[in-house]
Parts: structure tokens; C-alpha cells; sequence
């Protein structure tokens, strides 16, 4: 048992810690093939915040991250070891959720040494030590986890020590840690140093962090700018702005609703000052929609026969239900009370589609002959045409195989959008792509990439890493956001691509926020 990674020998947590170097988590993380996160998001999607308790699948979601975990999704196994400490879609087994944090812990990753610090704080499936829990969040902190990094970080930003109240005066070392999540989107860092900087009056940066704050899905950070811009606050310019409110107010509910949520083109709907506010429809969905990240709806796959004529055409959009039992209405059975075969030579027993295909498979020819058939309909009674001709003598007999009828392709729909946390767009019609050493060329959505060969693809790709940007302006580069800790990425690497939707001016000059969106 003290072989096991929950009693493995941690360093003391130290406060009065010198230094602390800044390590991006993403870096440290195993790779995550696609199809594995589809797998996360749709267990992600059938319990996402939106849905009413009641309606939220966690046994199905068990099934999924299960599936995901076994294939290497640490999220998936976090989410897992969460279902098992709660009891949530599968039986209560604190000693299961241990276990698999401690495999995630073997394999390196930070968040599982994050979460052993919260077992120990709270007695979940082991001994409650609050010493080995904050020896636990420290470790976390220094592999990366922008989430102990926040809680030790606002734990150390003080003037003072304060043991039993835990807080201790090593602001430097602190707000190293706050800067460090922060450059990893951690909306709640945002938050904590947002506070800070406002309390040391460093108002301008303490303005553009809260609202950074709000990109990354921190309600106190759109609730905090709420309330300064009610009041003459020097955070606000000393204006009070009741649009601007509004606008944050409703940003701060939909998050404390949906904790998912993200608002990467925030600046779309709610620009800082002084910038104007676009002109806004008052519609929460509208503000919403607007603010979330986009997702290019692809064009629907063409149907296979969609361009074909006569009996072999095929509907697009729709795909036949393959060999099952024939359509309720159809009569199934012969006059003697046998059931019809879904295999034929003469009549269609039934009205559907009939793939002809040579009975006995004795060499290439007639397989190849088979897969180039395709289904005909045919209304029930109708003759089935003799393909004797296409068949030279002794190469079998043709008979004709049942293959039902068309039905509509289930719509299917990205994980982000299921959840709610991100809408379709339409692709634009003239993509355009630029540098971003050069001045935006358009206004509107632009998503930003990173070459695969470069050092820090891992740390800058994330779902939400896009950006509203209003002609003229320069493009976000992230070493001009944040301090230290911030992703060392020169401009000249980065390369944005224009997704569209941009904001609607009228022939007076008012500009309008405005959606260009589709049907998910």
C-alpha cells in the first residue's frame, strides 16, 4: 500500500517558496487522437449544464468516458473517477475514483496530482491530511495545472500570514502563479488577478484581464465588471456605462448556468471602451450566440445514388435501412401463410429497393460484378427485370435482395454544438487567410493556428482560440496579453483564417450585432 501514488513522499509545502517557474500543462499532456474526444464530448453532450438534471445521461456518459479513458483520454478518466466519488450513473466507489486518478498520476498528468490534493483535503477514498493535500496542489502547481496554480497562487497573494485563515504574504511568487494560469485560460486565475491588479490600482490591465476573464468562462469576471461599470469606478474609466452592465450581467448568468460555456469573440457584442457598443436586438439568445464560439457547418455528404435516375435514383439526404423486415403495411406472407423471403427472382414481395446479386461467389468476376450492382425500386408485384444477359452462362443465377426503404439521415451535430457551447456557421465563399504581423484585412471571426512542427503547437491550440477583430486593428498575439507566463509566440508564427460573421452597419453608420448562423 505505500507503494501506491496516494502515499507517495511529497515535499513540504513550502509558502515562502522563492520562485516559481511557469510550466503550461498542455505540454505535459499525452496526445488525444480524434475520434477518442469525440467519444469525451459526447458523454460531455448528454450531460452538459444545460440540460435539467433530470434529463442529463450519466450512466451513458459512464459508458462513454469508460470507452474514452481505456483509449487514453485523461478527461475523460477525470470525469470517470468524478461519476465513481459521486455516485453519478454508476455505484458510489470512492476507492474506483482513487484508483484511476492514481493511473492518471503513473502517466504524468498534472490535473490527477491536483485532484489527490482535493481527495486528501476532503477524506474522499483516503486518510483527510490537509498537509499532504496542499503538498499535493503544490506539486500540480509546479507540473502545470493552471487550477492548483490559481488556488495556491490566490492563496500566497497576500500581505501577510495567516495560517488559519490560509493565506500567506508571498506576492511575488503568487502572482507568478495567477499569470501563469491565466496565459492558460483559466478563467477563475482571471478573476483572482484581475481583483489584485484593480486593489493596486493597475487599472487598465486589471480591466482587460476581468474581461479576458469572461472569454474563459469566469461569471465573477463578467459580474465584477458588472458592478464597476454601474458606479463610478476608476476600473471604468470613472463612467458609469448601464449598457455595458446589461451586457456583462446577462454573460455572468448564462455562465453561472452553463459553467461550460466559453465567449471567444466576447469583443463581437461587447468591444472594451472606447470602443461603441454595437447596436444590440436585447434578446439574451442573440448576446449569447454571438459571444460563443463558432464551428464551420460542413457540407452535407452526397447521397450515394442521390445523382442517379430512374428506379436506382436515391433521395439525398437519405440512405436505405438495409435488409430488414419489410414495411408494416406490406402484406409479408404468401397465400399458403408463408412468410415472403427478403430474397427474390421474379416479383417484388415488397415496395422498397432490390439489390441484384449473383447467388454463388466462385471467383473474381462475379464478385466484382456484384459490388457494381446497385439497389432498384420497385412497387410491390412489380417483375424483377432478368439480368440473364449481364450473366454469362454458368456464372450463377441472379437473384434480388431486399434492401428497404429510404429514410432521412440522422442530422448529425458537433459535440460543441450539442452542448450548447458553440453554434454553426456557414463556411465563408472566398476563404482568406493572413499573417499576423499585418493589420486585420476584415472585420469579423478569425480563428488562429499554429504550424505542427512548431514548439508550443500544444500549449496554443485549444477549442476556443479565436478572436472578433474590427478591420485595422492588429491581430491578438499572446506575449501582448500576458506577462509573465504568457505563450512565447511571435506574431510572424501565427496564422489566422477568416471564418466570416462579421457585425451589420446601416446606411446611417450604426453598426448592429448581427448573426450569420444555420440550423445545427
Amino acid at each position: 500500500m505505500n507503494d501506491l501514488p496516494r502515499n507517495m513522499n511529497l515535499k513540504t509545502f513550502n509558502p515562502h517558496r522563492a520562485d516559481f517557474a511557469c510550466v503550461h500543462e498542455a505540454a505535459k499532456l499525452p496526445p488525444i487522437a480524434v475520434e477518442v474526444e469525440m467519444l469525451f464530448q459526447q458523454g460531455m453532450a448528454v450531460t452538459n449544464n444545460e440540460l435539467w438534471p433530470n434529463q442529463r445521461d450519466y450512466k451513458k456518459a459512464a459508458q462513454l468516458w469508460e470507452k474514452a479513458a481505456a483509449m487514453g483520454h485523461w478527461k475523460a478518466a477525470m470525469n470517470l473517477a468524478g461519476l465513481h466519488e459521486r455516485g453519478l450513473g454508476v455505484q458510489r466507489d470512492t476507492e474506483r475514483a482513487v484508483l484511476i486518478v492514481e493511473g492518471l498520476m503513473k502517466q504524468g498528468v498534472p490535473g490527477a496530482f491536483d485532484k489527490m490534493g482535493t481527495y486528501h483535503q476532503s477524506g474522499i477514498g483516503v486518510k483527510s491530511d490537509i498537509d499532504r493535500a496542499y503538498g499535493f496542489w503544490q506539486l500540480a502547481a509546479d507540473m502545470g495545472n493552471p487550477a492548483a496554480q490559481t488556488y495556491i497562487g490566490d492563496k500566497l497573494d497576500a500581505a501577510y500570514d495567516d495560517a488559519q485563515m490560509g493565506i500567506w504574504g508571498n506576492r511575488k511568487v503568487g502572482l507568478k502563479m495567477l499569470e501563469c494560469a491565466f496565459a492558460q485560460g483559466d478563467g477563475e486565475a482571471a478573476y483572482r488577478l484581475g481583483q489584485t491588479l484593480d486593489i493596486d490600482k493597475n487599472y487598465t490591465r486589471a480591466l482587460v484581464v476581468l474581461h479576458e476573464g469572461a472569454k474563459f468562462g469566469s461569471a465573477d469576471a463578467a459580474n465584477y465588471l458588472s458592478s464597476s461599470f454601474t458606479q463610478v469606478d476608476p476600473l471604468s474609466g470613472n463612467q458609469i456605462d448601464r449598457a455595458r452592465s446589461e451586457r456583462y450581467s446577462l454573460l455572468g448568468d448564462a455562465l453561472e448556468l452553463n459553467p461550460d460555456l466559453r465567449f471567444p469573440n466576447l469583443d463581437k457584442v461587447l468591444p472594451l471602451p472606447p470602443a461603441s457598443l454595437p447596436f444590440w436586438d436585447g434578446k439574451r439568445e442573440t448576446l449569447i450566440d454571438a459571444a460563443k464560439a463558432v464551428i464551420v457547418k460542413q457540407p452535407t455528404p452526397a447521397t450515394p445514388g442521390a445523382n442517379r435516375t430512374g428506379r436506382t435514383h436515391i433521395p439525398q439526404g437519405y440512405v436505405l435501412t438495409g435488409n430488414i423486415a419489410p414495411p408494416p403495411d406490406e402484406n409479408a406472407y404468401d397465400n399458403h401463410g408463408r412468410p415472403w423471403s427478403l430474397k427474390a427472382r421474379q416479383h417484388a414481395h415488397f415496395t422498397g429497393y432490390w439489390l441484384p446479386q449473383i447467388d454463388v461467389i466462385r471467383g473474381d468476376w462475379q464478385a466484382n460484378w456484384n459490388a457494381a450492382q446497385v439497389p432498384w425500386k420497385f412497387n410491390r408485384g412489380e417483375p424483377l427485370p432478368n439480368l440473364a444477359e449481364q450473366v454469362p452462362p454458368g456464372y450463377g443465377a441472379v437473384s434480388w435482395h431486399y434492401k428497404g426503404l429510404p429514410v432521412q439521415q440522422a442530422a448529425s451535430s458537433h459535440p460543441y454544438v450539442a452542448q450548447g457551447i458553440a453554434r454553426y456557421v456557414p463556411g465563408p465563399e472566398a476563404p482568406r487567410s493572413c499573417s499576423g504581423t499585418v493589420p486585420c484585412p476584415q472585420t469579423g471571426i478569425w480563428s488562429a493556428g499554429l504550424k505542427k512542427e512548431h514548439a508550443h503547437h500544444a500549449v496554443f491550440h485549444e477549442p476556443w482560440r479565436q478572436a472578433y477583430i474590427e478591420e485595422g486593428q492588429p491581430f491578438p498575439v499572446p506575449t501582448t496579453l500576458h506577462e509573465a507566463g504568457g505563450i512565447t509566440v511571435a506574431a510572424r508564427d501565427i496564422r489566422w483564417h477568416w471564418i466570416g460573421d462579421a457585425n451589420r452597419a446601416d446606411t446611417s453608420g450604426h453598426v448592429h450585432v448581427t448573426l450569420t448562423t444555420i440550423d445545427s
